[in-house]
């Protein structure tokens, strides 16, 4: 079916007649005889397929999917497979981006926020084929000059997800960001506990009914914002039961995990009937009046905070959910908790659960409370020192034990006289 020739200057070439019945020649250069064989064995396959209509055989897929591009242009002019889209950086992101209209609106702002970082590295009209792992590996090491290792590896799970995609659609060979790590750590530097005094504090600095509301479901309640106060509406409140459905757009695509029920804690209860009592008839939402797109809840906190008279903390919302599951695992069984929280025991341990001066004091306590002492009361500081520094007289304690003049040991005999 195919034919393989060698012109005078050693340049070979393969010529075949295609399924619409017309004369194609393939130039191959000058290649080795073997290797001129082998390619002109595959074009036998891939007219074998494009005759009979079936697909082509796994191998010979394979051969053609590690063909460089201008190869793969050849046999594309020929007709012997598709033509390979010469991707660059900047519209392929734009095209993937479009296309994913099954992610969240906060998504798509992370994947335009990598892509932007992306874009700004290796420039809008770089082919997708010409990123390597080691311009990944370099593009890595410039994010994390001037951002936090966690923030980096969320950037390169986005870029990871971009070029996988693009693998999957074989507009490349390879992911050139598949070992780069971005699984985010823990970092217990950044927990805060938010005592009830401070959460006080920061209530009675809130401008309105529903700023108090908010701040109470994240430290009281444990949840997410904003997208789980922004998803709650007064059909989730079930007064007269004392619970509270959380719709959570974040686990949604997880089996059974689209939405939890809590307690309608009473610090909950009292925000919400304050804003039920104010909400217009047929309002549908809780929070109304912070929805807006530019409404940028983690500023506002923050500058609540400082009117307070406070410093905000890290993670300012997270902790507040952190503070919560940490207070309510002191009373309820983990795995209650968890259910509550949205959250599994491994995430709640590793990313959660905050060790507080509270426990710390309460093992000091609970130390002091069961250490033995004399005549049933506690052994002060002082009489504690005091019995350390007094000098122990032996004579006081046991005066009936005569000790022999070669002491308590058993007398033993000297060395030789020379050793």
């Amino acid at each position: 079916m195919a034919s393989l020739s060698t012109a005078a200057n050693g340049t070979r070439k393969v010529q075949f007649t295609n399924a619409n019945g017309k004369r194609q020649t393939l130039r191959l250069g000058k290649l080795p005889k073997r290797a001129a064989e082998a390619v002109k064995t595959r074009i036998e396959y891939l007219l074998n397929a494009q005759i009979s209509r079936e697909p082509v055989d796994a191998d010979t897929a394979r051969w053609v999917a590690t063909l460089d591009d201008v190869m793969t242009d050849r046999l594309a002019r020929a007709g012997l497979v598709r033509q390979r889209a010469s991707a660059t950086l900047a519209d392929y992101l734009n095209d993937y981006i479009e296309s994913r209209s099954d992610v969240k609106p906060l998504t798509v702002k992370k994947y335009h926020t990598t892509r932007d970082l992306l874009v700004k590295q290796f420039g809008a009209t770089r082919p997708l084929r010409d990123i390597t792992p080691g311009d990944a590996d370099q593009w890595r090491r410039e994010l994390k000059e001037t951002r936090a290792e966690n923030t980096v590896r969320k950037h390169i799970a986005v870029a990871k997800t971009f070029f996988q995609a693009a693998h999957r659609s074989k507009l490349i060979d390879s992911n050139p960001f598949a070992d780069l790590r971005s699984t985010i750590q823990a970092n217990p530097d950044r927990f805060h506990f938010v005592t009830p005094e401070v959460a006080a504090q920061v209530i009675e600095a809130c401008p309105d009914a529903e700023w108090r509301l908010i701040f109470a479901l994240s430290r009281y309640g444990g949840l997410r914002c904003p997208s789980e106060h922004l998803a709650l509406t007064w059909d989730c409140v079930d007064w007269e039961n004392d619970r509270l459905r959380i719709v959570s757009p974040k686990t949604e695509h997880h089996a059974g995990k689209a939405s939890r029920t809590i307690p309608l804690f009473p610090e909950l209860r009292e925000r919400l009937e304050q804003v039920f009592d104010a909400a217009p008839a047929g309002s549908v939402h809780v929070i109304s009046r912070y929805r807006g797109s530019n409404s940028n809840l983690r500023t506002q906190l923050s500058r609540i905070i400082e009117r307070a008279g406070l410093e905000p903390w890290p993670k300012l919302f997270q902790n507040l959910r952190s503070t919560r599951q940490t207070e309510l695992a002191e009373k309820f069984p983990q795995h209650v908790v968890c259910e509550w929280i949205g959250n599994s025991q491994a995430v709640a341990a590793k990313h959660y659960l905050q060790v507080t001066d509270d426990h710390f004091s309460k093992a000091t306590q609970n130390a002091t409370q069961s250490a033995p002492a004399s005549d049933g009361q506690c052994m002060t500081t002082e009489s504690k020192t005091a019995r350390i520094a007094a000098p122990v007289v032996l004579s006081h304690i046991c005066t009936s034990v005569q000790v022999a003049e070669t002491g308590l040991e058993p007398v033993r005999g000297l060395p030789p006289t020379g050793f």
